[in-house]
């Protein structure tokens, strides 16, 4: 069932589609980011933000994020309050 994760100022991202959600702060994470940018795989949600979570999707795109894993991974459990 398709379901809708709030990724931060008004951008969502399909639930059924993510593969892993990581942090940003990573040395794997940020060459990840840079390959995504160089390969033209990655959306950028940020909107000028700090990326927080680097979000893998199954069609090999990489989101960017300005909320906490730990808040996002806390969407796919249903709390949308954090």
């Amino acid at each position: 069932m398709k379901k809708l994760i709030n990724i931060g100022y008004g951008n969502a991202v399909n639930s059924d589609r993510v593969v892993a959600v990581i942090s940003a702060d990573s040395a794997p994470a940020r060459r990840i980011s840079q390959q995504a940018k160089d390969d033209n795989r990655a959306i950028d949600a940020t909107q000028g933000r700090k990326t927080k979570a680097v979000i893998i999707m199954d069609s090999d795109h990489i989101v960017l994020s300005p909320l906490l894993p730990e808040t996002i991974q806390g969407r796919f459990g249903g709390d949308e309050s954090e």
